[in-house]
């Protein structure tokens, strides 16, 4: 019989209001929430286990409903919830009534090590683990940019997105909700800047820094090799352990005023380039 949930008091609620407010609270729990049904259908097709779903009645439509019965797990718990407490827990009032309370994955980049050497593993999207194309972003803070860093990536089909020194939970709703779910739709990886130049360097990955010293504009790379482009942020760039490793700095070149733009934009341009490459 399916549960209903009619108090804000409920701990259930309580806690899912934690979850969305706080990383620490995600970290302990290894929990995190997803509003709407656009992200909850791709978390699903990205094999993240729904540990429970709440839905208002009175605002998802019940093929929506079948539907979202149909591809969830068998243990995974449907509630009911009213309008009002929809209107507590949602951002936005057009995710179609429903939330749902994920079990996280590790992501970080220890989990690519198999029997003491790297890999690029397989996903969903499956990846060219023998000629990959890798988005790799330094140190991110904006959950704004990293959404839309990882909306470009998934629409590039690029084939690994990986945050060197993280500094913002990836399961941070604001996340979510700007990746519009993409988070579930690339294969990502989370490390350190030399965890990552390691992983790089013994699976024979070119390194290729968008930074202006020593750079050759972007175009005249090869990037039909394993190649992965590095992007730092606008206000620092990339560590110097970043351009010690590079196997060449590359540039936009710019015909205005400014010598930078968003890394969101700067990425779109360098791994679209990549990909027009690998098309001929």
């Amino acid at each position: 019989m399916q549960k209903n949930i009619t108090s804000l008091q409920n701990p259930l609620i309580k806690q899912i209001v934690l979850l969305q407010e706080k990383s620490r609270e995600r970290r302990k729990t290894g929990l995190f929430i997803i509003e709407g049904l656009r992200e909850i259908t791709l978390a699903l097709k990205g094999n993240y286990i729904l540990k429970t779903i709440l839905l208002c009645t009175e605002i998802i439509q019940k093929e929506e409903l079948l539907k979202l019965k149909e591809s969830s797990e068998s243990k995974t718990e449907f509630i009911e919830i009213t309008s009002e407490i929809y209107g507590k827990l949602a951002y936005r009032g057009s995710t179609e009534g429903v939330l749902a309370i994920a079990r996280t994955k590790d992501l970080s980049i220890s989990n690519w090590f198999s029997s003491g050497a790297e890999r690029l593993p397989g996903s969903a999207r499956e990846p060219n683990s023998d000629n990959p194309l890798i988005l790799i972003a330094e140190a991110p803070e904006k959950p704004g940019n990293i959404g839309a860093l990882l909306r470009t990536a998934d629409a590039a089909g690029v084939d690994a997105v990986i945050i060197a020194n993280p500094k913002t939970d990836l399961y941070n709703p604001n996340i979510i909700r700007s990746s519009v779910g993409c988070l579930f739709t690339n294969q990502i990886a989370t490390g350190t800047t030399s965890e990552i130049i390691r992983f790089l360097k013994e699976n024979n990955i070119n390194i290729y820094c968008a930074a202006l010293q020593a750079s050759v504009p972007y175009h005249t790379i090869d990037f039909k090799k394993p190649s992965a482009i590095v992007v730092g942020t606008e206000a620092t760039g990339l560590s110097e352990e970043w351009l010690e490793n590079s196997t060449q700095n590359i540039i936009i070149p710019m015909q205005g005023e400014i010598d930078s733009m968003n890394v969101s934009v700067a990425a779109g341009i360098l791994i679209f380039e990549g990909k027009r490459q690998r098309s001929f």
